[in-house]
């Protein structure tokens, strides 16, 4: 039940990230009001790192700036082993 509900939170943040980095990229070629940084960076820690790493990716959003390059993967890797290491520590396994 409870991996269930982490993996509905997951996929909902994730697509709301990648979507948020869609409408992003969209308002900067229109000249319009922008989402900050720091809201994208929240997205990504939250849970949304894949997604946003995604939108950066398909919308080629934040890819000139070094803190978005590494920082979101960085993010996403972090993330992974966190759960790995978690996954692992509740099996008896560490």
């Amino acid at each position: 039940m409870i991996l269930k509900a982490i993996a509905v939170y997951l996929a909902i943040i994730n697509v709301t990230a990648f979507a948020v980095c869609g409408a992003d990229k969209s308002a900067a070629k229109r000249g319009a009001w922008r989402v900050p940084e720091k809201t994208l960076f929240l997205l990504a820690i939250i849970g949304g790192s894949l997604g946003l790493w995604l939108g950066m990716k398909v919308f080629r959003h934040k890819t000139k700036h070094w803190y978005f390059v590494v920082g979101v993967p960085l993010i996403f890797i972090i993330q992974v082993a966190a759960c790995i290491f978690i996954y692992l520590k509740t099996n008896g396994n560490v």
